[in-house]
């Protein structure tokens, strides 16, 4: 089954960051966190992740500057209500880790992060930023979505934290 957009991924990366699935307008676009009102480029900027301010269909150009991008639903696109835990594979994304070994793995969603969790190591729950959990030497963070679909519950202090964590590594 052909994945609703190709994974960004490689050796030597910084960071990967997981979604849930492509939302609507990304797979429209066929470009990850291609909302207008979506956080996620902006916020990488304003972190410092990035030299400046990328725009959604310039994603594969991350993995130049040590990023990359996945989801854990690859074969399903939506809202997260219209996903279920079956579309969600943790085991693959533990594989691709474990074979790329970048310096963190970083779910940008408290629901990927918390089903990858709850999948992967028995968790009820997950908090925002690091978790005590790795897999192999890959830091785990949890940060809020840069969905407009959570901007009631946005914060941009984990982006910060996982930026400043980077710096630190």
């Amino acid at each position: 089954m052909k994945p609703v957009l190709p994974d960004v991924l490689g050796p030597d990366l910084r960071v990967v960051f997981c979604g849930s699935a492509v939302g609507p307008e990304s797979f429209r676009q066929q470009a990850y966190y291609a909302h207008k009102r979506n956080r996620f480029w902006a916020t990488l900027y304003e972190v410092g992740l990035t030299p400046r301010k990328f725009a959604a269909h310039e994603y594969s150009q991350l993995k130049t500057l040590g990023f990359g991008l996945t989801d854990l639903a690859k074969h399903r696109h939506g809202m997260d209500a219209v996903l279920n835990k079956a579309d969600y594979d943790a085991d693959a994304l533990t594989d691709k880790i474990a074979k790329h070994r970048p310096r963190v793995l970083a779910f940008t969603g408290k629901k990927p992060g918390a089903a990858f969790m709850a999948r992967k190591f028995g968790l009820r729950s997950c908090a925002y930023g690091l978790q005590p959990e790795c897999i192999g030497a890959t830091a785990l963070f949890v940060l809020p979505s840069p969905s407009p679909a959570n901007a009631g519950h946005w914060d941009v202090q984990p982006w910060r934290d996982l930026a400043s964590f980077l710096k630190r590594r």
